[in-house]
């Protein structure tokens, strides 16, 4: 099946890029808190509050803190933000044809979406605050426990389809067997993967409210810390994407990409309510041992399967 295409300036800037993704992110984001709410039974916010909250942080006073490198402190959510979008670039966005493909995307694509986790903790490493300086620490130590499974987890149907391109990959989802059922323990992996690189609970420890505020974030204000939350909803709809165009048969049309990237979204809200925050031990004891040895018992399946 092929997928669709549009002109590569208005797929940048327009659709199925630039400002679609922005708006999907705060949509993704609401339909996130909409539903973990109503699982707590919380009547949750209204369908405009994060936007609500986006134009209110850009409308506020950035304060600048003292100690701190001035220029690295603005960039950081500029960068996150940017390498966020640039991943896109290579991602099939509403089952459209991206911006731009090429063999190996994917390794590209994965480091693009790594930027945003290494640039949190610099950015909390940059203050003086004692919980900032905390939340980066443990932002840059569960950076060790997830990015390693949920690499491994991605390759597997690479590896099956014999190409490091995404749409590669896409497409031959599209023609055979969900991955998901071929390769149940990859799909669980690059799920749970998934929630730790966005840092939703249980693996929130890095932002912990009720222990250090909002950990690499508490010095943050106005439009850097707009950017950095932007950053976090545009990851939300890239990863859902990626996770479906490899494990959930590809991706086709804007209804097929609706259907089963809310559909993984219902899954990761229900995981937010049904689990307790997990200690920064615990992240990287338990999931780092569990998930990368799941990983690679996968790996090594597809292999003799191949």
């Amino acid at each position: 099946m092929n997928n669709l295409t549009v002109h590569p300036l208005i797929a940048l800037l327009l659709f199925p890029g630039g400002l679609f993704l922005l708006g999907g992110g705060l949509l993704y984001e609401w339909i996130d808190r909409k539903l973990v709410a109503r699982f707590q039974n919380r009547l949750g916010p209204r369908w405009f509050q994060p936007l609500a909250d986006l134009v209110k942080l850009l409308a506020k006073e950035e304060i600048t803190p003292q100690g701190v490198n001035r220029a690295l402190f603005f960039i950081l959510p500029v960068i996150a933000l940017a390498s966020a979008l640039t991943s896109a670039l290579y991602v099939p966005i509403a089952g459209f044809v991206p911006a731009s493909s090429f063999r190996g995307d994917l390794i590209v694509t994965l480091y693009l979406l790594s930027v945003l986790t290494l640039c949190l903790g610099l950015a909390g490493a940059n203050t003086m605050n004692r919980f900032a300086l905390i939340g980066a620490t443990r932002t840059l130590t569960q950076l060790f426990s997830y990015e390693a499974p949920f690499l491994l987890a991605l390759l597997g149907p690479a590896i099956v389809t014999k190409s490091w391109q995404i749409m590669t990959i896409n497409y031959y989802a599209q023609q055979h067997t969900w991955m998901a059922i071929t390769q149940p323990i990859g799909f669980v992996v690059a799920l749970v993967g998934l929630m730790g690189k966005l840092e939703l609970p249980p693996f929130d420890a890095p932002e912990a409210e009720t222990e250090i505020v909002a950990g690499a974030m508490t010095e943050y204000s106005g439009r850097g810390l707009a950017l950095f939350h932007l950053g976090k909803n545009v990851e939300l709809f890239i990863g859902l994407t990626m996770v479906a165009a490899f494990y959930l048969g590809g991706l086709a049309n804007p209804l097929e990409f609706l259907a089963k990237t809310l559909g993984l979204l219902v899954v990761l809200t229900v995981l937010q309510s049904l689990f307790a925050r997990l200690r920064i031990d615990q992240t990287v004891g338990l999931w780092w041992r569990a998930g990368a040895l799941l990983a690679l018992v996968q790996l090594v399946v597809v292999f003799l399967l191949r």
